[in-house]
């Protein structure tokens, strides 16, 4: 099958690779109908997550068709049409049992921290990604959901991972009404993150970025204000200037590991690796945020030190609330909130391409080349798919 493959920092290239199989009864084999590159994706792409290998097959959002199962699974049969949870999850643990998906203690056991995640690198459990023709799914009868049929395929594979990482960031911020939401980065997340947040009672969000086009795409998408950090000089008395003196109620970090904005923090974050990213964003939402604020942070970060304000969040009370998408627990509110048209997904999706052409596809979504904010790709074959919801 064809597949894309981590070569070295800044290089990945479908290449031809083994066709998965089942190793355990519990596992499906699913034909990839759609696939996306994901921001995350940048930070492996980039060589920042650690123990990815060359050879890795990335991808962790993806629908498809499900070809075979294992003689233990109950819930799919051959021919369902699947979207399939970033997160790999058994459903059984500690965590599962409380809805905390992302923190499965059986898909990735020997980590403390982060459960299974597709095409993540071995920190998140080695598994093989789905930006591919085929993908193996493990505890097949826990994460995969049939799409419904009046859910449109290009929605759908944007519910495994984009929208509930962008709904749960609001969700942690514990928006009351008439709050002020303020969300660092304007890339997909952020701008689920803003939108989700007027669905929570949100009275005012601003979306934070350096891009003129992802800030000019944010104000339409998510019909919210804007700020270019660069037009501002420091941005806690900037957001205090605009907030009667107070700060932000909730502050989003939606940008993780390679914040621009701070040239100390990109120097020892990212080409020193003193720390496990450059953590701006971060900074500003502890500062930008009024005492007794929330600060949701979904922006990813590696396993190792950051360099954070924790002071700062201590003396002025913060309530800090983050992790990864729990995508399970969200899905059936978020299917209700695309079929009463409250959410859009797929209108994030500016480019569609080739599987066969991906290597193009990261160097066009990595320099933010032709306003790319969504990259979507389509397997050999899987064209035909399109309109099949």
């Amino acid at each position: 099958m064809l597949a894309t493959t981590y070569r070295r920092p800044y290089k990945v290239r479908a290449t031809h690779v083994p066709d998965p199989v089942i190793e355990h009864p519990g596992d499906a084999i699913v034909r990839v109908t759609r696939s996306c590159i994901c921001g995350s994706d940048l930070h492996l792409y980039h060589g920042l997550v650690p123990d990815t290998r060359v050879g890795s097959i990335f991808g962790h959002e993806f629908t498809g068709i499900v070809q075979e199962v294992g003689t233990s699974v109950r819930n799919l049969k051959v021919g369902d049409h699947v979207l399939v949870p970033f997160n790999i999850a058994c459903g059984a643990c500690f965590y599962c049992q409380r809805g905390l998906y992302s923190n499965c203690d059986n898909s990735n056991p020997q980590a403390t921290a982060v459960g299974g995640i597709f095409g993540y690198s071995h920190t998140a459990g080695g598994y093989d990604g789905g930006q591919a023709e085929y993908v193996r799914v493990p505890f097949a009868d826990i994460g995969p959901t049939v799409i419904p049929p009046d859910i449109h395929i290009e929605d759908a594979v944007l519910l495994t991972d984009v929208v509930p990482t962008g709904y749960q960031a609001a969700e942690m911020g514990d928006i009351k009404e008439n709050d002020t939401v303020l969300v660092f980065g304007a890339g997909p997340i952020g701008l689920l993150a803003a939108r989700c947040a007027w669905l929570m009672g949100a009275g005012r969000v601003i979306v934070v970025d350096q891009v003129e086009y992802r800030l000019d795409f944010a104000a339409r998408f998510a019909q919210c204000e804007t700020i270019d950090f660069r037009s501002v000089g420091d941005m806690a008395v900037h957001i205090k200037k605009i907030t009667d003196g107070l700060g932000a109620d909730v502050c989003v970090d939606a940008v993780g590991a390679e914040a621009d904005g701070s040239m100390l923090q990109r120097l020892t974050g990212v080409q020193l690796k003193l720390q496990a990213g450059a953590a701006t964003a971060l900074h500003w939402a502890i500062n930008c945020v009024r005492k007794g604020g929330r600060v949701s942070i979904v922006g990813v970060y590696g396993p190792t030190f950051n360099a954070v304000p924790i002071g700062n969040a201590l003396n002025k009370g913060l309530t800090l609330r983050m992790n990864q998408a729990n995508v399970k627990r969200h899905l059936p509110r978020l299917i209700e909130h695309v079929r009463a048209g409250r959410l859009k997904p797929r209108e994030i999706i500016t480019h569609r391409v080739p599987l066969q052409e991906v290597d193009e596809a990261y160097h066009l979504f990595s320099a933010k080349k032709d306003h790319c904010i969504k990259v979507m790709l389509i397997p050999p074959g899987a064209e035909s798919t399109a309109t099949a919801h």
